[in-house]
């Protein structure tokens, strides 16, 4: 099956919003997320439920979810909401594999200006800015990356990766 450039009819256009509204926002979601997982242990459940919330809470989220460590130097999807997203990455390649790789956030503007199939890997061509942040357990090991993509240029900034970094690190460090 090819990626398909039309916009599929149960997904909604992203929508910016300012940073002000953006930190609004985020406290809402990080306060309905915490209430949700008080106590709950299960990582499948805790990254579901992550999801849901997130997009519901923040209207540029076209696509999100965690693509899991799956064996030596791979990722497989796992816990999403969106469009069909790519099945397995190898840490050495797109924006994903790096974050992976080097444990840091990432942040990307416009995904088509990277090179396609090494830089970025091109799941849904509706995607045009990205954030990805490395899913550490208590002892630092990775468990995953969270990925998350807009149909807009520039939706994602440091706002994102510092709510991002610390719900992520809360619920799963």
């Amino acid at each position: 099956m090819s990626a398909s450039a039309e916009m599929p009819y149960f997904i909604k256009p992203s929508v910016n919003l300012s940073q002000e509204d953006k930190r609004e926002a985020y406290e809402q979601a990080v306060m309905a997320i915490e209430a949700n997982l008080e106590g709950e242990e299960a990582t499948i459940l805790k990254m579901a439920t992550i999801n849901c919330i997130l997009k519901t809470y923040l209207p540029y989220y076209y696509w999100v979810g965690f693509y899991l460590v799956s064996g030596p130097e791979r990722l497989s999807v796992g816990p999403y909401q969106g469009t069909l997203g790519c099945l397995h990455i190898d840490f050495s390649k797109g924006v994903c594999g790096k974050a992976a790789r080097e444990r840091k956030t990432q942040l990307v503007p416009d995904t088509h200006a990277l090179a396609q199939g090494t830089d970025h890997i091109a799941c849904d061509p509706n995607s045009r800015s990205e954030i990805v942040v490395p899913v550490l357990d208590p002892q630092g090991k990775l468990l995953a990356v969270f990925d998350v993509d807009s149909t807009l240029e520039n939706s994602f900034d440091e706002v994102d990766q510092q709510y991002l970094e610390i719900m992520l690190h809360r619920v799963f460090g």
